[in-house]
């Protein structure tokens, strides 16, 4: 079970780390949009390990964040522009 959460942690760690320098970029919607979906991903393993390790406060920051990533996603990918 501690593999299993230190690989959750790490993939979640360098997931955000990166999906932080694309949003970060500012090269375009796409670019940006993607960002968004690999915090999607990097909130979903923040959020699996703080429920592995009874972690609330982080389980609770990253369900937030799921939402507003998920904003992200359908604000840069999915939403027309000009609308």
């Amino acid at each position: 079970m501690e593999t299993l959460i230190t690989v959750l942690k790490w993939t979640a760690s360098i997931s955000g780390m990166l999906a932080a320098f694309m949003v970060s970029l500012d090269s375009g919607r796409r670019v940006t949009g993607w960002g968004f979906v690999i915090f999607v991903g990097s909130s979903i393993c923040w959020f699996a390990g703080a429920w592995l390790t009874r972690d609330f406060a982080l389980g609770t920051q990253n369900t937030v964040l799921f939402g507003i990533n998920l904003l992200g996603v359908y604000r840069y990918l999915i939403r027309k522009t000009g609308v």
